[in-house]
Formats: structure tokens, C-alpha cells, sequence
């Protein structure tokens, strides 16, 4: 007899809560307005659901908080430190583990010593600050996800692939010599969140090996993506997911981590190596930069927290809570005729901007322009992954499109509860109303990387 279908519960209970704000839409106005239309600019305390980023925002468990105390604060070899590094090599296999404050410390390290303006970078999708941290160095990032995830709303269980003929392609055009690496993000946070599967990331370590190219794995979500593998690929469901987490890192020749995500903390990072050439330059930049070897920017107590968190992600029941939630929201939308990124990643839903707001033209932004919808109908902060966060000028200043136009509602880890989705739910029924009324934005100010973190909007009357 089959298991009855029940309501999806949190396996987790409340024991401390941080108020909310409730404001008015006359409120948001005003403070949009003065946040120059990007909510990246708004105060926290003026947003009432948050779904900007799943980075740093998650509630981390009773085991981590009374990991903090624990922590010890030497500067160096701290037990905190010895506590880590037994974590993190036992999940990777790879010898050298560089703690870093957050993911981005960690990618500017590595890449400044592969890049140059002579080197090329391949990925399956360079996720912003990947991107940004390698062309600061000169060198060219190339995106070649694989070809199902053209149509965003395909129904194909591993939409986060590399294009395994391109990426053969390219490195013989432009010579192996020349590709600093393959860069695999898993899952694919730009390409709707999408999950790898383990056997693209085995085939891309042996074309690797065949070409002599260096391989990194950017897994801020394998936890996540490693559920994805467990569920949906034959050879592996019997299989935990941290045993596949393990098999996965393991074809890496790198491994470059924001702990914010599926680290289950507030702020950390990791780098780790397998050559010991390449980790003794790592080393001295994360000296330089960052801090001692055995702490690198983080307190003890932060990594006390990471060592358990890095633990606590691979339990099943919590990602199964977390993948099934994340599809609640997602499955909830397109029942509404919200076109979404199908199928539904694991720690965010994927709205198609450019499709919702058809009116709207993309150098207008589509996407900012449901952003902001999105704050000012209910308070709920969200990012628009399109032509403001990947867009380019070509010489005459005219913009270059993103391939999509999408806007990112990422789900927070053990903070939301199911009637706050169900709150944003409700949101999209006003935005579904007035969709057709609705206009874009222009640029007023932009800096030259990562514009959209601090640019400023205003409306196209």
C-alpha cells in the first residue's frame, strides 16, 4: 500500500523568532523610490519576505549555535580550524583546505593565479561574482550550458549540463594551453537552479584529463544538487547524498565554496586544491588578503558553525523538506500561469520576466520591472537575473541582451514557513492583473562590475 500523501511540514521546530515589518504600499513606494529603484539599496527592516538570495540568510540550528560557543579563537591551529579541515577533507578528498570569509574570496584567489588576459574560463554558467572576479583579471568567461535549458520551460531533469561538444570544440579552437579551466557550478544557479548530473561531470573530468584542463567545481548547493542525482538518476538512488556529494567532488581538481549557501551559515568560505604547487600560491594570496592559513578570515566560531552545518545539509529529511518546499512555490506559480524555469531547482523558483512582461522591451529590463512590482505589492524582496545583471554594451553603447530575462525568488534555508509562500502566492495574483499595465526601467547610474548590485533605476513614463 502506498504512502499517504500528506501536507508538507517543516522537520524542524520554531524556537526563537525575529519580528517583521509591516508596512504600507505608500511606504515601499517612497522607500524604493530612495533605494533608486534596486532593492539590493533598501533597508532590511522595510522588507517583508526576503527572497533576494539564499546567501548568508538561512536560520542555522540549535547544534551550530552551541557550536559557537565552542569556538576557539587562537589564531592559530585552533580547534575550531582542526575541527573544519576534518569536515571539508572528508567531503572533497582533496588535501588543502583554504577558509576563506565568503565564496567570492575564495574565487578571486584562485582565478587571479589561472587567469590572465591570454587565459579563457568554461562553464556550464559562470554564476555574477565568478565572472566578474575573472574578467577582473583579463581573461574571456564562456558559458555553454547544455541545450535543453534553451527552453526554459522543457521538462528535462539535468538542465544544469555543460554542452559537452562545444566545450570540446572550444578547447580545440582556442587551445588547451590557453583554457585556465572548466568551471562546473552545481547546481546552476544562473540557469534557473538547474541540477548536474554525475554523469556530464564525469564525462567533462575526462575530456578534461584528455586535454590537460584544469577541472573546478563550484558547489555552493552539492547538497542540493546531490538530492537531484539521488532522485532522478538510475545508478545513484540507492546511494546517500552525501556519498554522492563525495563521488562528485572527488573528480575536481578544485573546489571553490560560498559556505553561505549549503554550508547552513551566515558567512564563510572554502577553497581546496589537490596539487600542492597550486595551494602554496593560494596560500600566500589568502595570507596577504585574507588571514592565517588556519583561519583565513573567519572567526573560530564561524567555522565551529560550518564543520556542523557542512554536516547537518546532507540529512535526507531535511532536503527533501527543502527541495519539496522550493517546488511547492514554484508548481503553486505555474498553476497560476506564471511561466516559470521547469522543472523547479532546488533553492529557488525562476520567473520568465521577458514572457510575463511581454510589453515590455529587454533593454527597458522586464525583469526589474516585476522586481520591483514584487516589493511594491507586498514587501517581498526578490533579483532579477537578466540583461541588468549579465547584460553588455557593444561599441556603439547599445545593449547586448542576456539569453533571459528572469527574475529569482530565493528561498532562505529553515526561515520561511509555508503560509509566507503562500503569502507570495497571493502577491502574484495582483501582479497577474495589472501585468499588462506595467512599464520599464532605464539606468541612471551603473558602476563597471556587478552593476546590479548598486545601480540606479528610474521609471520609463
Amino acid at each position: 500500500m502506498s504512502e499517504k500523501m500528506r501536507t508538507l511540514t517543516e522537520p524542524f521546530k520554531i524556537k526563537m523568532v525575529e519580528p517583521l515589518k509591516m508596512t504600507t504600499e505608500a511606504y515601499r513606494k517612497e522607500a524604493l523610490e530612495k533605494a533608486g529603484y534596486n532593492p539590493f539599496l533598501l533597508r532590511s527592516d522595510d522588507v517583508f519576505i526576503d527572497l533576494l538570495t539564499d546567501s548568508g540568510t538561512g536560520a542555522m540550528s540549535d547544534k551550530q549555535w552551541s557550536g559557537i560557543m565552542l569556538g576557539d579563537e587562537s589564531y592559530a591551529g585552533a580547534r575550531s580550524w582542526v575541527h573544519l579541515e576534518k569536515v571539508v577533507k572528508d567531503l572533497t578528498g582533496m588535501e588543502f583546505i583554504l577558509p576563506t570569509h565568503q565564496g567570492r574570496a575564495a574565487e578571486r584567489i584562485l582565478y587571479s593565479i589561472l587567469g590572465g588576459s591570454d587565459k579563457t574560463f568554461i562553464s556550464n554558467t559562470h554564476f555574477d561574482t565568478t565572472r566578474a572576479n575573472i574578467e577582473y583579471t583579463g581573461a574571456q568567461a564562456i558559458d555553454i550550458v547544455c541545450r535543453e535549458a534553451e527552453d526554459v520551460e522543457a521538462d528535462s531533469p539535468f538542465k544544469g549540463n555543460i554542452d559537452l561538444e562545444k566545450l570540446v570544440q572550444i578547447i580545440e579552437e582556442k587551445g588547451a594551453e590557453n583554457i585556465a579551466a572548466v568551471v562546473m557550478t552545481v547546481t546552476n544557479n544562473s540557469s534557473g537552479g538547474q541540477p548536474v548530473s554525475m554523469e556530464n561531470m564525469k564525462a567533462v573530468r575526462k575530456i578534461c584529463d584528455k586535454y590537460h584542463v584544469m577541472m573546478v567545481i563550484d558547489g555552493c548547493r552539492i547538497a542540493e544538487n546531490s538530492f537531484f542525482v539521488q532522485q532522478r538518476e538510475a545508478n545513484f538512488s540507492d546511494k546517500s547524498c552525501k556519498e554522492i556529494a563525495q563521488e562528485m567532488l572527488n573528480l575536481g581538481d578544485a573546489f571553490v565554496m560560498s559556505a553561505k549557501k549549503d554550508g547552513m551559515v551566515n558567512m564563510g568560505g572554502l577553497l581546496t586544491v589537490k596539487d600542492e604547487a597550486l595551494s602554496v600560491k593560494c596560500k600566500n594570496l589568502l595570507i596577504i588578503s585574507e588571514g592565517f592559513t588556519t583561519y583565513g578570515g573567519l572567526s573560530g566560531r564561524d567555522m565551529e558553525a560550518l564543520a556542523i552545518g557542512l554536516v547537518e545539509v546532507f540529512d535526507e529529511d531535511y532536503l527533501n523538506y527543502r527541495i519539496k518546499s522550493t517546488t511547492y512555490l514554484g508548481q503553486k506559480l505555474k498553476e497560476k500561469g506564471i511561466p516559470v524555469v521547469w522543472p523547479i531547482g532546488g533553492h529557488a523558483v525562476y520567473i520568465d520576466a521577458k514572457k510575463l512582461y511581454n510589453q515590455i522591451p529587454v533593454d527597458q529590463y522586464p525583469g526589474q520591472a516585476l522586481v520591483i512590482d514584487l516589493y511594491i505589492q507586498g514587501g517581498i524582496r526578490s533579483v532579477e537575473v537578466g540583461s541588468v545583471m549579465f547584460g553588455k554594451y557593444d561599441s556603439a553603447g547599445k545593449l547586448i541582451p542576456a539569453a533571459n530575462e528572469l527574475v529569482r525568488l530565493a528561498i532562505p534555508r529553515r526561515v520561511y514557513t509555508q503560509s509566507h509562500i503562500d503569502y507570495v502566492l497571493d502577491i502574484f495574483d495582483d501582479i497577474l492583473e495589472m501585468k499588462d499595465q506595467k512599464k520599464g526601467y532605464e539606468i541612471t547610474y551603473e558602476p563597471e562590475f556587478l552593476r546590479h548590485f548598486t545601480a540606479n533605476f528610474k521609471p520609463i513614463k
